[in-house]
């Protein structure tokens, strides 16, 4: 029997990131639902991970937190998926699936908490500024169908993730590029089955809030 895959998550967090990944890899997996202020703040889950965040996946006695590296490792793991291009090919693949977990999100946290940085500082910081990465961002989605050429990869749903929740939230600009992009990313059957059922867990444990 193959080991079990466990995603602990919420779904008003980037586990929905990882239940995408889940789907596009199409075999079964269990979700355990985690609250934020409690649940996933256990000692129980601390022991699983330390951060007391979610997605983390377990895989057997593997664990796997980080949205990028669940990604990876989902990827890799299951190459019937096909979502990672061949080892040779996985130029643009490495390089935009780390520059969403570095440049880009580090940009677009700063930015909507309100800090920015500093003039004639921008060297100091691996993103350098926003709007950098806004410019470096288009270039990325601007000539090819996918982050990596023109197969879907792991690397879009990690991408896409951020940019779709960018549009979503006003923390990514609205440019042609982009919303082109994940528009096409959006009506993958896998996108479209993860968002209904974290749309569905998010409804039931509202539900059972106001109960």
């Amino acid at each position: 029997m193959a080991d079990e895959i466990v995603l602990y998550t919420n779904p008003m967090s980037r586990g929905r990131i990882a239940r995408w990944m889940l789907e596009e890899i199409g075999i079964p997996y269990k979700v355990e639902i985690l609250n934020f202020d409690t649940t996933m703040k256990d000692e129980s889950y601390r022991a699983v991970n330390p951060m007391g965040k979610v997605p983390t996946i377990v895989h057997g006695k593997k664990i796997i937190t980080e949205c990028a590296a669940i990604c990876a490792y989902l990827a890799d793991t299951f190459p019937q998926a096909e979502l990672a291009p061949s080892p040779a090919d996985r130029a643009d693949y490495y390089r935009w699936m780390f520059f969403a977990a570095g440049p880009l999100e580090a940009a677009v946290s700063n930015r909507a908490l309100g800090f920015k940085v500093p003039a004639g500082s921008e060297r100091m910081i691996g993103y350098g500024s926003y709007a950098d990465v806004m410019d470096t961002l288009e270039i990325s989605v601007r000539n090819n169908s996918y982050i990596a050429g023109e197969k879907f990869s792991a690397a879009d749903v990690y991408v896409g993730s951020q940019i779709g929740w960018g549009l979503q939230f006003g923390s990514i600009e609205k440019r042609p590029a982009f919303e082109q992009y994940f528009g096409r990313l959006a009506l993958r059957d896998a996108y479209l089955r993860a968002s209904g059922k974290d749309d569905q867990a998010a409804a039931d444990m509202q539900a059972g809030e106001k109960a």
